[in-house]
């Protein structure tokens, strides 16, 4: 019983006779592989990981903290057994929320709503939005009669957002890869330029960026003249795979101005920017712009929303009302768990505090890098450890990945031309330069 195992040198090929496997050629060692270090099974080789999971692995592997006997004997205890939390409640999941509220949950939000899936987070999201509006509506006289269903079910968003692959969230994501959205049903819903950041935010550049802005309000503010039916604004605070898009304070506070003057929502979606990469728990405090509704996922390990005092204009929200939203599982009880530990980790270590300093370091050696092949990488941007640079077309992107990877270094792309930095919170400075150096040594073989 129990006795199938498939062999390192055997997974590949075993896999790709059920599915596609078109991911990484590296087979991961669960046990060997360490922080910010990867393991191959089969060969022994170790990576620098600059991807950890899409950046869904705060801690890397198997934190000394995590490993414990006791800790893996109450993980074990957990994994034994599934429940369908959104209907039948555990002390352990009650010892989660409480802790994820206590340490990660910004003072302003009231409610909490926990799914499987980033993309599901942000599809509740939509659903708790447009079901606000349509009830607020409603209340200012539009007619039952005429419209059953009720106005206000069109959702704002950006143009190079990626939001998910899910039935609405895939009406919103504006990736530079057509194949994740390409002949899939799709709502024709707003879709606005995006203002984001070339840096150094200086001179002409900032001029541009400031027009850029009023073209995106501008467009804003036609499609609110155009259509009542618009429930809310979905944006990142940082465009993860859209490209490591930045926007200014500014732009943010005159989303909030739109949002409460015209009655929709605002909606954050940290999926890839939560949880303290970027030197703040949550991307949006950089701009003390607060949302109404917010996404979170990946790091988390267990998807949501958080939702603020706003959605208690309509007493009857679907934080209120049951059935509304909800899923089977209501989020899977061992992340949740899994979660709550790697939050008592960040309290007792101060990693938040950690990414932010460890990032200043990060991004003073990615402007070195810039200085020493200028005219190679430019606009180089990072909020903590969530960092990035844009190449020019003086260099094959691909090639430069594939040339990291030989190298030892796994690292993503982002958008049509930057590559994006997703180590650990939990990375030392001296791993974080052997994974630089290994970079170093690709570019120098890329360029010959």
């Amino acid at each position: 019983m129990f006795n199938t195992q498939i062999p390192p040198d055997q997974t590949l090929a075993t896999l790709s006779k059920y599915m596609l496997v078109d991911g990484y050629s590296f087979v991961v060692d669960l046990e060997k592989s360490q922080g910010a270090w990867l393991v191959d099974a089969r060969t022994g080789h170790r990576f620098v990981d600059f991807f950890t999971g899409v950046s869904s692995m705060p801690l890397g592997f198997n934190h000394p903290k995590m490993v414990t006997d006791d800790v893996v004997r109450r993980l074990g205890r957990i994994a034994v057994n599934k429940p369908a939390n959104a209907d039948a409640y555990t002390p352990e999941m009650a010892s989660f929320v409480e802790t994820f509220f206590r340490v990660a949950v910004p003072e302003y939000f009231r409610y909490a709503f926990f799914i499987e899936g980033g993309a599901l987070a942000v599809e509740n999201a939509i659903k708790a939005a447009v079901d606000w509006k349509v009830q607020k509506n409603f209340q200012k006289g539009v007619s039952k009669e005429r419209y059953p269903d009720g106005l206000g079910k069109q959702v704002i968003h950006f143009k190079e957002s990626f939001h998910g692959r899910s039935g609405y969230t895939v009406s919103l994501t504006d990736s530079a890869d057509p194949n994740k959205t390409r002949y899939f049903a799709k709502f024709e819903w707003p879709r606005i330029v995006n203002p984001k950041i070339t840096f150094p935010l200086e001179g002409q550049r900032l001029e541009a960026v400031i027009a850029k802005e009023k073209e995106a309000i501008g467009q804003i503010e036609e499609a609110l003249r155009r259509n009542p039916d618009l429930a809310c604004l979905v944006v990142e605070p940082i465009q993860g795979e859209g490209g490591d898009n930045h926007f200014r304070t500014e732009f943010f506070q005159e989303l909030r101005r739109l949002a409460d003057s015209h009655e929709f929502l605002l909606v954050f979606d940290e999926v890839q920017t939560g949880l303290g990469l970027t030197g703040r728990m949550w991307a949006h405090q950089h701009h003390g712009v607060n949302p109404d509704l917010m996404s979170f996922g990946k790091k988390t390990q267990v998807c949501g929303i958080l939702a603020g005092p706003r959605l208690d204009e309509i007493e009857s929200n679907v934080f209120h009302v049951p059935s509304r939203i909800n899923s089977t599982w209501g989020g899977n009880l061992l992340d949740m768990v899994r979660c709550q530990l790697y939050l008592e980790i960040y309290e007792e270590e101060n990693l938040v505090q950690q990414a932010a300093t460890t990032g200043e370091h990060l991004l003073g050696r990615l402007h070195e890098m810039a200085s020493e092949f200028e005219g190679i990488i430019e606009n180089v941007r990072g909020k903590g450890l969530f960092c990035a640079f844009d190449l020019t077309d003086r260099i094959d992107r691909k090639a430069l990945i594939r040339a990291a990877y030989e190298e030892g270094l796994i690292i993503l792309p982002s958008g049509r031309k930057g590559l994006r930095f997703r180590p650990p919170l939990s990375i030392e400075i001296p791993v974080l330069e052997e994974g630089l150096n290994r970079l170093q040594t690709a570019l120098r073989r890329v360029l010959g």
